[in-house]
């Protein structure tokens, strides 16, 4: 072989070089992918037939996470859906965007009287009934929000972000903060109008429940026009009201243990089938080979057997029941399919995954790009926030903060605000709200998932640890 030496050499480096990642080979040589998110709504993050429920049917999910880069130790910054569905938008922590609950001001509601007048005794089932449902539709009650949307919308949007790449946007499901215009999408189905009940999706979570016809429309309308979409499909699915179709009611009645949980299990395999029915148009327009899928949930849930709600430990607490859930990124021929259970990752790595696509960087951001292979593997700690439903103080929004999280592949911080959880709330009825204990709780995932053992005392040095890195993280902005 008869071979310049260097010409070789600068020819191989010349290769290398020009390879890049599969995904800046994919596209730069063609069409911006098209975007969904796929926002489920209050489920527990092993309800789904692939991560093994013994009963649940998701065969469309399934199907997703087996085409997908599926993260089955996925989190989410907050496990509230306000706080969580505004980190998934802006790629923000809550204590950075501000929207720290679902309401702000004082609604009477929950847990936000027990403040207000030091934790009654009183059982919290007669104070439940004191609640007003007029408050959620008051003036008083959005010209509040208003405050926390005026100082959302200072920060940069996915929305933003894709509008310059040229796509067009749509809205549907849950939206806390307005309409979808003030979420920079050019089309949707929210108005946010409290005079017409507009408060978290109004006529935005017909969608799934009704059919998905407006988003099929909206995406026929972009292939006309020779334009890239980007759909947030946040449906009102498997959250309550649990009154799913009949037939998957009976389905679920034969092997649940009471009613309440056959009908939580039946809005869960009813999900799926709006998955399904959204994965088929894509398949029937010729969409599936360039669009990329995102799924995850806005908090966990676990279902009470003894009513139609959530029980303890899941949504709006720090424990795992409220706070993970599975993660998916699918793009064929450029994400590599795989089920991975032991990178941990954040619904805040969206945003600059979704970015890294578009050859787009934004510093100011907190999350990865978990594409990038290296970085998730050096990532060492997952943080999460817990608030209070109500925003009492817009003022001062990271003011109802319930507890900080810190968490690796092996341990689980909890750090309580002892101003707000001011002792440990034994009383399950109690537990609804989102207050545990006001103790600092290190949990061993490893060897006690169902953080049963708080060893926070058997490991001073550990708590020391994670709170350091507790403190360097959480950085209000208020």
């Amino acid at each position: 072989m008869n071979l310049n030496y260097p010409l070789y050499i600068a020819v191989l480096i010349f290769l290398f070089c020009s390879c890049g990642s599969p995904t800046s080979q994919k596209l730069e040589g063609g069409k911006s992918p098209n975007i969904i998110f796929i926002l489920s709504d209050d489920q527990a993050w092993g309800d789904y037939g692939f991560m093994d429920h013994p009963h649940i049917q998701t065969p469309h999910i399934d199907q997703l996470a087996k085409e997908s880069a599926t993260y089955t130790r996925g989190y989410v910054t907050s496990p509230l859906c306000g706080p969580s569905l505004a980190s998934i938008i802006t790629g923000k922590y809550a204590f950075q965007h501000g929207q720290t609950g679902n309401d702000a001001g004082n609604s009477n509601r929950d847990a936000s009287k027990w403040i207000k007048s030091g934790y009654p005794d009183e059982e919290p089932k007669k104070i439940a009934k004191k609640k007003s449902v007029n408050y959620l539709f008051s003036k008083e009650r959005n010209d509040q929000f208003d405050l926390i949307k005026a100082k959302f919308y200072k920060h940069k949007l996915l929305t933003d972000y894709l509008s310059t790449k040229g796509y067009r946007s749509f809205q549907s499901g849950k939206w806390w903060l307005g309409s979808w215009e003030e979420g920079k999408f050019d089309a949707g189905m929210t108005h946010g109008d409290y005079q017409r009940n507009g408060r978290h999706g109004d006529e935005g979570l017909k969608i799934g429940r009704e059919g998905l016809d407006p988003i099929f429309n909206f995406i026929d309308q972009t292939q006309k026009d020779d334009v890239p979409f980007f759909v947030w499909y946040a449906p009102f699915l498997p959250h309550t009201p649990h009154n799913p179709p009949e037939e998957l009611l009976d389905k679920y009645l034969k092997v649940a243990p009471n009613e309440n949980v056959a009908k939580y299990w039946a809005m869960c395999e009813w999900l799926d089938q709006t998955v399904g029915d959204l994965m088929n148009h894509l398949e029937e327009k010729s969409l599936e080979e360039n669009t990329l899928i995102v799924y995850t949930t806005d908090n966990g849930w676990i279902q009470s057997e003894k009513r139609n709600r959530y029980a303890p430990r899941s949504k709006r607490a720090p424990h795992e029941g409220g706070v993970r859930t599975p993660i998916m990124f699918k793009l064929p021929g450029v994400i590599q399919p795989e089920i991975n259970r032991s990178s941990l990752v954040s619904n805040i790595d969206l945003v600059p995954t979704v970015l890294n696509f578009l050859n787009v960087t934004d510093q100011s951001l907190p999350g990865i790009d978990i594409m990038d292979k290296e970085k998730l593997n050096e990532r060492e700690t997952l943080f999460i926030e817990c608030y209070n439903h109500d925003i009492l103080n817009v003022e001062k929004p990271t003011e109802t903060l319930l507890y900080k999280v810190a968490l690796n592949k092996k341990w689980k911080l909890m750090v309580p605000n002892k101003d707000l959880v001011i002792r440990d709330f034994t009383d399950p009825q109690s537990n609804y709200y989102g207050f545990y204990s006001n103790q600092i709780q290190l949990f061993d995932l490893e060897q006690d998932p169902g953080e049963e053992l708080n060893l926070a005392e058997k490991h001073p040095e550990i708590v020391a640890e994670m709170s350091r890195q507790i403190e360097e993280w959480w950085q209000p902005m208020d």
